[in-house]
């Protein structure tokens, strides 16, 4: 089992940065591939970025490329997501997800999430 808790959301103008934490207990953080997902009103949750065990080899969704960078820090069981040049599609409830797979699933351990608003 893993504890998942979000922290770091809020509101920010266009243009404007956040970084996102997720901090995990219960179990050993390194055995987890661990991502961010979004999900907008009225919209279906969207990946956002994952990242490996190690930290090595990371994905992002197409669309933050380049304006988010994730990380993890096995020593102190967080994940970050730094985000710069928030646009304001970019608001919406951001949760982090930690799997035993690279595809991370509906069925693994998930957070509550944080609320993410970028104005215009």
């Amino acid at each position: 089992q893993v504890q998942l808790v979000e922290s770091g959301g809020g509101l920010v103008q266009a243009g404007g940065s956040l970084k996102l934490s997720c901090t995990a207990s219960g179990s050993t953080f390194s055995d987890y591939v661990l991502g961010w997902f979004r999900q907008a009103p009225g919209k279906e949750r969207e990946f956002v970025a994952r990242i490996s065990w190690s930290g090595t080899t990371i994905s992002y969704k197409d669309s933050v490329r380049g304006r988010f960078t994730i990380s993890r820090d096995n020593t102190k069981n967080t994940m970050y997501l730094q985000m710069r040049d928030l646009r304001p599609e970019d608001s919406a409830i951001y949760y982090c997800v930690a799997g035993t797979t690279w595809e991370l699933r509906d069925s693994d351990y998930w957070g509550q999430g944080t609320q993410v608003t970028v104005s215009s």
